[in-house]
């Protein structure tokens, strides 16, 4: 494998703008860079959005350029388990070797039995997004799963029943609103996520500054609940109750005020009725939050100047997620703060993936999951599912895999039933620039330039930006000899899978022929050959040439209303109470109040870390440095009944799994309530990743049930896992 590049000692030093693009914020940053090497990142406070904000990850950026773990060139796996070893091919070679696999899989166990999974880092790199199509396209796979059903599906299920569009995602207006509850979020450690903000520490001291108040509402008291107004430490998956009672409040103190949204609105009065078992004195016991404070809440909310209710990932990865994202939705809708300054606003990006029709309005259920069937929605089936489509022999049973930018062994719920269904495929291609627990079972690997290595304009982010920005940044440093972008590597991809497909079938359809001649014109497009396409018919007077003179952004001016006009403009209606959740809302009402829990037993939670995003970040010894982070959390109540100290290790044990970690014992954690970080567990064999595996921490997703997701939707239901946990010797 080829070393990284070298430092050019007699090289000037250049002062160059980019962006991290590690996690939803896209923080804008300035590079000092000799020759091909980066000596240091800071952010840059010419950024308009992101105002100088800088986070550990920003600066690992040099760390993955440099990592000499990191793959430089195609690799074909030669063998298996223990004697298996890496070898270089050529970028011809591989594509080769992949469309002729892919296809001959598909021509013998039909389209179905080829898997595509894509990872969270795909919508983070606009090569991914624009030429990704031209190759997954032409796979015509029902069986395509992504990082969204272990995250935000609810989000976009919600929106899609609405509002009509998955896209149509109500952002907090942060920098104007005067009353944010928040619930499931960490933003202090996310830097937001369905809201992407920069700097969010200063902006919700900021809110506080201005009269504003913010309340979170989490099992954990989590780093923006240390700053936070007032903390509510909810109970696990109590969340819909908790929002369900708040909705009742509205509707029964007459504290409903929709204003400019009425007539948009229907099912109000069945709305009422539907909600009628959820007053806050019947959910309780079920959210662990007293009656008065949720009243309390409800009427501050209601009668703030301007206010917003947000939930993110721990109200999403759930049992009942889509329940809770509608009912966030909802308050917002009642309290007139939808499509209001201050409130919830969708954006105005330069690029609209919306208007342009680049992404779909969704559909649901419209083909089930072979095994399960579980619905897909917007042609994508829950990841939960996609180890059975492995392991289950039949018809449509998966035999091949497409996985691109992600880790799903580490990430998708039921980790080692995953890691052991890849190992039995007949073929599976990756494209990363790791060999980690996911890859090491593919027979090639494709890695793309890193971050720093090409150019960047974010198209789905600023679908949920705080502020209404463009910014495209060129590559900080050149592409090194021989190596591919993401896009170049889909565009390859999809000219050689036609060529193979077409030679096999002698000769094809008139409709394949002309498939292949729109790729062919499209795949000699670069991306930001694209972009200048979509900015002359984007809403904002923009060209290729302005934004290159800015490389830190342009602002376009804050959020603002919108989606009501479009709406009427549509003659679309906003359905309060959807068919599916009127089905569910009863069969969550007699849950109410529930079964004491077992005394034993805990709830799993995850958690997320400044320092860590994704899994691969855990091989930049910047990143990984310091105490350990992928230890318990456990309460001091919980600890002392179990008789557990502070760094003691613990079995962990759930249905699917058990593993080990050390405990760590705090008072910032309900009693009852247990928490592991994600995206550990680096300890398998044939994992190439140095300093990953000297800090291999366990998985959390080796204890989570993939038979535990959201009704409606199939997400995973990551945040309700009951476990045991005691002393290592105690175990059984």
């Amino acid at each position: 494998m080829q070393k990284p590049l070298s430092t050019s000692a007699d090289a000037p030093l250049e002062t160059r703008q980019g962006v991290c693009n590690l996690c939803e914020a896209i923080c804008g940053l300035s590079f000092q860079v000799q020759g091909e090497h980066i000596v240091s990142i800071k952010g840059n406070d010419a950024d308009p959005f992101s105002r100088g904000h800088v986070c550990p990850k920003a600066v690992a950026l040099k760390d993955v350029h440099e990592d000499p773990d990191r793959l430089r060139r195609p690799v074909k796996r030669v063998g298996q388990g223990t004697d298996a070893r890496w070898v270089e091919i050529s970028w011809d070679e591989a594509f080769d070797l992949v469309a002729r696999e892919l296809v001959q899989v598909r021509q013998q166990h039909g389209a179905n039995a080829v898997g595509v999974y894509q990872g969270n880092p795909t919508v983070h790199n606009w090569g991914n997004i624009t030429h990704g199509p031209l190759f997954m396209g032409q796979l015509k796979t029902r069986n395509r799963f992504s990082a969204t059903s272990v995250d935000q599906l609810p989000h976009h299920l919600t929106s899609y029943w609405l509002y009509g569009h998955q896209f149509l995602l109500p952002i907090p207006d942060i920098d104007r609103t005067q009353y944010m509850l928040m619930l499931g979020g960490n933003p202090l450690a996310s830097n937001g996520s369905i809201m992407t903000v920069p700097d969010v520490r200063k902006r919700l001291k900021a809110l506080q500054a201005r009269g504003g108040k913010l309340v979170v509402v989490d099992p954990r008291r989590t780093e923006t609940a240390a700053i936070a107004d007032e903390h509510l430490a909810i109970k696990p998956s109590g969340d819909a109750a908790f929002l369900l009672s708040m909705v009742h409040v509205l509707l029964n103190e007459s504290l409903a005020k929709p204003g400019h949204l009425l007539p948009l609105l229907k099912d109000l009065e069945a709305l009422k009725a539907a909600v009628a078992p959820f007053s806050p004195e019947a959910t309780a016991a079920q959210s662990g939050i007293d009656s008065a404070t949720t009243r309390r809440l409800t009427r501050e909310l209601a009668q703030a100047e301007s206010g917003v209710c947000y939930g993110r990932m721990g109200v999403s990865t759930q049992v009942n997620g889509v329940v809770c994202q509608w009912a966030i939705q909802v308050i917002n809708i009642l309290t007139g703060n939808l499509d209001r300054e201050g409130g919830a606003l969708v954006t105005h990006p330069a690029i609209d993936l919306v208007k342009t029709g680049l992404i779909g309005p969704g559909h649901v259920g419209v083909w089930h999951s072979r095994v399960r069937k579980a619905p897909e929605f917007g042609g994508e089936l829950p990841v939960s599912v996609l180890a059975e489509e492995i392991l289950t022999p039949g018809r449509g049973q998966i035999r091949a895999m497409v996985t691109s930018c992600g880790n799903p062994v580490l990430s998708t719920p039921n980790g080692q039933q995953l890691d052991q269904a890849l190992a039995q495929l007949d073929f599976m291609v990756s494209v990363d620039f790791y060999i980690n627990e996911t890859t090491r079972h593919a027979h090639v690997i494709l890695p793309p330039t890193c971050f720093v290595e090409h150019d960047h304009y974010d198209l789905v982010f600023m679908h949920f930006a705080v502020r209404n920005v463009a910014r495209y940044s060129p590559a900080i440093l050149p592409k090194p000899e021989g190596a591919l972008h993401d896009w170049e590597i889909y565009a390859g991809l999809a000219k050689r899978y036609a060529q193979h497909a077409w030679a096999l079938e002698r000769g094809g359809t008139t409709q394949r022929l002309k498939g292949m001649l729109t790729r062919s014109a499209m795949s000699r497009l670069r991306p930001d050959q694209l972009l200048a396409l979509g900015l002359r018919k984007g809403a904002y007077p923009l060209r290729m040439k302005q934004l290159r003179a800015a490389p830190q952004g342009i602002d376009l001016g804050p959020l603002r209303p919108g989606l009501v006009q479009g709406l009427s403009k549509k003659g679309r209606a906003i359905p309060l109470l959807p068919a599916a959740i009127a089905g569910e809302l009863p069969m969550l009402a007699a849950t109410l109040p529930g079964a004491a829990p077992d005394a034993d037993s805990l709830t799993l939670i995850g958690r997320r870390d400044v320092r860590s995003n994704n899994s691969w970040m855990h091989n930049s010894e910047r990143l990984v440095s310091g105490k350990a982070r992928c230890v318990l959390w456990m309460h001091t109540e919980d600890a002392a009944r179990r008789g557990l100290v502070d760094g003691q290790t613990v079995q962990i044990i759930s249905r699917v799994g058990q593993v080990a970690a050390p405990v760590f014992i705090t008072p910032d954690i309900r009693p009852g309530v247990v928490s592991l970080p994600h995206g550990w567990g680096h300890g398998r064999q044939g994992v190439k990743l140095g300093v990953a595996s000297r800090h291999a921490g366990v998985s959390l997703n080796d204890l989570t049930d993939d038979q535990l997701t959201d009704r409606l939707s199939g997400n995973a239901a990551l945040n309700s896992l009951t476990v045991r946990v005691a002393a290592l010797a105690q175990a059984t």
